[in-house]
Formats: C-alpha cells, structure tokens, sequence
C-alpha cells in the first residue's frame, strides 16, 4: 500500500468519525463537541438540510427532547478530490418525547470538506425512511438493577458528563429517580 493509498483510508476513517462523534453529541447533549463537526458557511441551508446555521438555531430544540440514542449504520464515502467528499449514513433514532417513544429510521445524505487539518460536515440532507411509535416507552420502565435484570431501564443518559451537565443546567430532573440502577 502507497501513501496515496493510506491518505485515502485515512480520510475515509476521518469522514466516518463526523457521523459517529454526532450521533454521540446529539445523545451526550454536547453541545461543544456537535458544534465542532460543521464548517462554517456564508449562507444558511434549506431543511431538510442540516448545517452550520441549522445546528446553531436548532440544537437547544434538539436537545430539549427526553433521551435519543442515534444508532450510525452503513457508512459509504466518496472521495470527490482533495479536501471535498460525500457520503450516505444509515441511522437508526430513538426518541424520547415523555408519553411518545419514536424510532426512525434515517438515511443522511451528507456533503464533507476538509479545513485546516480536519475534516468536517459541509451539511447533511435528513431523509426519513418513517418514523413509528413505539406501544410502550422503554425510558418509562423500572430500573433494569443491571448486572442482576435483564429487563428494565438503565442508567444512562445520566452517566454522560456532558448530558448530566446540561440536565444540571437546563433544571431538568433526571428521567426517573433510580439511584439503584
């Protein structure tokens, strides 16, 4: 294998990292590292484009909802030429809405481009596959009492410093009170 070859791979690596650090951002509620991901553009994008503009305006929104898990699946890049690539991101959203639990599944058509070192979201195109309700919210369950039970919830989101931080900073209460999960 060439250098060519491993500059490739490695931006390859590089571009997958963008929808993975998201996903955790987004379920984290770090507001920080979700900011970090997007280079910065002169004009906002038209939903269902995600960009820059778009997570500024719209991530206290985002982040207002009870817990998300955003599960990346397939991952396909292109690299179009130096510093500019494009890829399709399977995603699979679980949504905590209090009463309403959702799962959608998502395909992101997304744009990268490469900046000062690093690679970064250019935007991502939001497709919906659907979104479904679940019968009953996972969220809502009693403690699991893991590695005992099986069945139950669990301690996370809460674990998460930086969604700790901001439930701490939002005055929001913890989903139950269920100190012996």
């Amino acid at each position: 294998m060439g250098a060519e070859d491993f500059d490739r791979l490695w931006a390859v690596h590089e571009i997958r990292q963008l929808a993975y650090r998201y996903a955790f951002a987004q379920d984290s509620r770090d507001m920080e590292l979700l900011l970090s991901l997007w280079a910065e553009t002169n004009e906002p994008a038209e939903p269902p484009v995600i960009d820059i503009h778009a997570v500024r305006k719209n991530a206290e929104r985002w982040f207002s909802k009870g817990a998300t898990i955003h599960f990346v699946g397939n991952h396909i890049v292109e690299l179009a030429g130096p510093g500019e690539a494009s890829g399709s991101v399977y995603c699979w959203a679980a949504l905590d809405f209090g009463e309403e639990f959702v799962d959608q599944l998502i395909l992101y058509q997304d744009r990268y481009v490469h900046r000062d070192g690093r690679w970064l979201f250019l935007d991502r195109r939001h497709l919906l596959w659907y979104g479904a309700e679940r019968e009953r919210n996972p969220m809502r369950q009693d403690p699991a009492g893991w590695p005992h039970g099986y069945t139950g919830r669990g301690p996370l989101p809460d674990e998460l410093p930086s969604y700790r931080a901001w439930r701490e900073r939002e005055g929001r209460p913890r989903g139950r009170d269920d100190a012996t999960n």
